[in-house]
């Protein structure tokens, strides 16, 4: 298999890769659309902000240089969880984001899901951000862009998380949520799925998700730090019609705007 793309899963219509590097591999220069998977929290965050109208530029890390992007972008920049005040409400909880002020812009720093949008950016590949909240409005709205086929696939990347050393920890929240698109564009007849989207799809249907988010280590993570809110708000499965589709450097609700 010396010099083949064995990685590319190029004969099936919806393909899935774990992060920034599955990212980088599968959106290189070709036709198609990538989905970040980011459930607890970006991708559910720009769920959350998008429906609202807020545009949210993503951004790979949260230091001066973030205060400089969003001032640079005239926008709310968010801070870490335990950060929010009432000057500065806006950040990673996607809780926080709900009740928080309306802003027409908001940058939104994140180590995972922001650097899988940043690896895809410039590549000719399409962005689109996707969690357990709006997985069926998303697959619903790239079959109506023809998307799912060989010829304009759907990759699919959970992001996952980090251990200390900084190697991927495969996150079960994002497999499942990964799962749930690639299971709504089954039934909407787009593939064929590569096997590893069909893993996804198969364990999402054999999964209690609410549960299985609630338990998972990320789950238990975060209510352990009193941010129970946050994994509830993830769990309210296709509870939301926002597509945050990223243009122009952000994301915005796709779906709210019959000419995109």
């Amino acid at each position: 298999m010396h010099g083949e793309r064995w990685w590319a899963q190029e004969s099936s219509g919806v393909r899935l890769e774990w992060g920034p590097t599955g990212a980088e591999r599968l959106a290189d220069g070709r036709p198609g659309w990538l989905v970040v998977v980011d459930v607890l929290s970006f991708t559910t965050a720009v769920d959350v902000a998008t429906e609202r109208g807020t545009r949210v530029l993503p951004y790979p890390w949260r230091d001066e240089t973030a205060v400089a992007f969003a001032a640079r972008h005239r926008a709310a920049l968010a801070v870490g969880r335990r950060e929010v005040t009432a000057s500065t409400p806006w950040s990673l909880s996607p809780a926080a984001l709900r009740d928080a002020p309306l802003v027409p812009r908001l940058v939104l720093p994140s180590p995972n899901g922001s650097t899988i949008a940043a690896a895809a950016t410039g590549r000719g590949t399409r962005v689109v951000a996707a969690c357990l909240r709006n997985a069926g409005a998303v697959a619903r709205w790239l079959a109506g862009q023809g998307a799912g086929t060989p010829d304009q696939p759907v990759l699919l990347v959970p992001a996952g998380e980090r251990w200390p050393d900084t190697s991927l920890r495969p996150a079960l929240e994002d497999l499942l949520g990964a799962g749930a698109v690639a299971a709504a564009l089954a039934d909407l007849g787009a593939g064929p799925l590569s096997p590893e989207a069909n893993a996804a799809r198969a364990g999402y249907r054999a999964m209690d998700p609410v549960a299985a988010l609630l338990d998972c280590s990320s789950g238990r993570e975060l209510r352990a730090g009193g941010f129970a809110k946050d994994v509830a708000v993830a769990a309210e499965i296709d509870a939301s019609t926002s597509v945050p589709v990223l243009a122009d450097g952000a994301f915005a609700d796709a779906a709210a705007d019959p000419g995109s």
